[in-house]
């Protein structure tokens, strides 16, 4: 490997280069929660359209070269900068689309008008993810035209609504994105005063069970005790789902204990936000519970509302359901054992039908090497002297796999800018601005000793 030529800013240097572009940072998150880029069906696309383009103008102005690319499903937006001799390439990802507000009653303020509150900066998407798309950016500019590394931006357009274009991009493009390191910006850090790297994830498979009892309503009086309700019996088919202690009790799902840390119970309740009485379901440490076994959630029901329910028994009844999977399972197989679970407990001779959503691999990162090195001494410089904690995820990033398999080579640290108050995908999602200041710190500082692994490594 040639010698590396160009000179790496000092901590002092990035710390204050930083805190320079902050305030710009800053604005241009605000002006990207504004632009309303749902990529979900039913909702205006050119929003994400507006959403590509802004996120274009952001990265040409850091030097990349930049364009705007899509395989069949919504934009996402490529940068690169070729690595200096000698200097590694790192891969940043980060996705400009946001999920849906759902009831607009439940915000406080407008979902895309950002406002802050507390030391926190309102808005759908204000954490997840553009606040990534920004603290990349933020890196960029804090070195200007001293950057120690190569850079390829992916900043994708549909990963709320599934990524289901993303891999099809990465093979169209895959000599262009390859890297030494991939930085995954969509995660969460432990708490507020203490980041993470994120080593492990579960996986999903979403699908739809119909219970049929009738081809038609009938009166309730008439036919009602002797004729069951397709609701009634959609009610017990899902109580079989979990047992007494609420684990999951589909047999055949993998699920295990080993989590490094515990998540104290207090502070988990009222992050949850769960309510005076209510008890936790499962058993075993709680962050076992949420990173390395099972869950499964009821997302919603077909039904009559009950505005407009008349005195009839109900023909039919649908439900979405909803798995995490522990890594190491498999979701064609999870998917299988599922299906099997349901049609065996099919109450009272229903009519039970599974249909199949979309589904996602789980992962887990082997967090070890000068890469990863590097950026633990990242973190530990931005957050002064507190440790980062290796840390799971109950949630699903599906395409973390992809990348694993496309690239064996490169290391993948998955990072974020979230907080466990951060409400993503829920009413008043937000963004800790401290804690976001110190992301942004911590991803140049990241850049700058990559580059020094990299040149001990050549």
């Amino acid at each position: 490997m040639p010698v590396m030529t160009t000179p790496i800013m000092s901590e002092s240097e990035i710390r204050a280069a930083v805190e320079r572009e902050l305030p710009g940072v800053r604005a241009d998150l605000e002006r990207l929660v504004r632009i309303p880029g749902i990529a979900f069906e039913g909702f205006d696309h050119s929003h994400v359209e507006r959403s590509a383009e802004a996120v274009a103008e952001l990265l040409r102005g850091c030097g990349l070269d930049t364009r705007i690319v899509r395989s069949g499903g919504q934009p996402a937006v490529i940068g690169t900068k070729p690595a200096p001799p000698g200097a590694p390439t790192v891969l940043m990802y980060a996705h400009h689309d946001v999920q849906p507000v759902g009831d607009l009653s439940l915000w406080e303020s407008d979902p895309f008008e950002p406002v802050e509150r507390d030391g926190r900066l309102y808005g759908r998407g204000a954490a997840d993810d553009k606040a990534g798309i920004m603290a990349h950016v933020a890196a960029l500019r804090a070195f200007g035209d001293q950057l120690p590394v190569g850079v390829v931006l992916f900043i994708e357009g549909e990963e709320e609504y599934g990524s289901d274009s993303l891999e099809r991009l990465l093979a169209e493009h895959r000599e262009e994105i390859a890297s030494d390191v991939i930085v995954i910006a969509d995660s969460t850090n432990w708490d507020v005063g203490v980041p993470a790297l994120t080593t492990s994830l579960r996986g999903i498979v979403n699908c739809f069970v119909e219970v049929r009892t009738l081809d038609h309503a009938v009166h309730s009086g008439m036919f009602g005790g002797a004729v069951p309700d397709a609701l009634t019996a959609l009610v017990r088919l899902l109580s079989t789902l979990h047992d007494d202690a609420g684990d999951v009790a589909v047999e055949g799902l993998i699920g295990r204990e080993g989590a490094t840390v515990d998540y104290p119970e207090d502070r988990f309740r009222a992050e949850a936000g769960l309510v005076e009485g209510a008890s936790l379901i499962g058993t075993g440490r709680i962050t076992d519970r949420l990173w390395t076994k099972p869950a499964l959630a009821v997302l919603g029901v077909d039904a009559p509302a009950t505005g407009e329910a008349p005195n009839a028994l109900v023909p039919s009844a649908k439900a979405k359901l909803s798995v995490r999977l522990a890594p190491g399972d498999d979701p064609e197989r999870a998917y299988d054992a599922l299906r099997a679970h349901l049609e065996k407990h099919a109450p009272w001779g229903a009519r039970v039908t599974v249909s199949f959503e979309h589904d996602g691999n789980p992962c887990v990162i082997d967090a070890t090497g000068p890469m990863f090195d590097a950026a633990r001494s990242a973190f530990r410089t931005a957050w002064d002297g507190t440790d980062p904690v290796d840390i799971g995820v109950g949630g699903s990033i599906p395409f973390i796999a992809t990348f694993q398999e496309m690239f064996p080579q490169a290391a993948i640290l998955v990072t974020g800018v979230e907080d466990p108050h951060a409400r993503a995908h829920g009413p008043n999602e937000s963004l800790h601005l401290g804690e976001f200041a110190r992301v942004c710190l911590a991803e140049a500082l990241l850049l700058a000793r990559v580059a020094e692994a990299g040149h001990r490594a050549g």
